[in-house]
């Protein structure tokens, strides 16, 4: 939702081909996935209920494990649940929640929108060339929180230290927005597309 055509532009950049499709064989047939979004969480699931992606995309990213990059509320639908305006189940690939930013004793905005640094973690794939403290461009009010802090390959402050990119196998994800990230958000991009497959087991 939101940013579809932003992001698609993006790899279209890098000479990619890109699809813009709930269809499901044309998603069976790619090589990578992508699941961007802007908006509300509920919104998010109960659009890819209408479309049946929710099994469909369960069975492509956790058996057949191809690779898939979450953005921003592409990030936060991988999570269990999310207590944005009431509790709404996510797709539960990863063992997290979505909360609200409690920032009531810091003189900061919700959103956070605009450029934040983030600190690396561990050496994930989509990285690859990003040097520490590079900054990103985040639009977001809620953030990711995880049971397994093993996952987490970024984080950035805004008051308080959040999450803002995760691992696990086949999936990477970034609260912040590659696509609006000039020349280091495409270098994560292409990143991406260099992925095989599983690589941290």
């Amino acid at each position: 939702m939101g940013n579809l055509r932003s992001v698609a532009k993006a790899f279209e950049l890098l000479d990619t081909k890109v699809l813009i499709t709930y269809n499901q064989k044309e998603i069976s047939e790619a090589s990578h996935l992508v699941l961007p979004g802007v908006g509300a969480f509920a919104d998010g699931m109960a659009n890819l209920k209408k479309y049946g992606l929710i099994d469909f995309l369960a069975d492509q990213v956790l058996v057949k494990k191809k690779p898939i990059l979450g953005i921003c509320l592409g990030l936060q639908l991988m999570a269990k649940q999310s207590e944005e305006f009431g509790i709404h189940q996510g797709l539960g690939w990863l063992d997290a929640q979505v909360k609200a930013f409690d920032l009531k004793n810091y003189d900061l905005k919700v959103p956070h929108v605009g450029w934040n640094n983030i600190e690396l973690v561990g050496h994930c794939p989509i990285f690859l060339g990003i040097k520490q403290n590079s900054a990103f461009y985040f639009v977001h009010s809620y953030h990711f929180v995880p049971n397994n802090l093993e996952i987490v390959s970024a984080k950035c402050n805004y008051g308080i230290d959040f999450v803002a990119a995760v691992w696990q196998k086949n999936i990477f994800a970034t609260q912040f927005h590659p696509e609006k990230s000039q020349f280091l958000g495409l270098k994560i991009l292409k990143n991406f597309l260099g992925v095989k497959g599983e690589k941290n087991g």
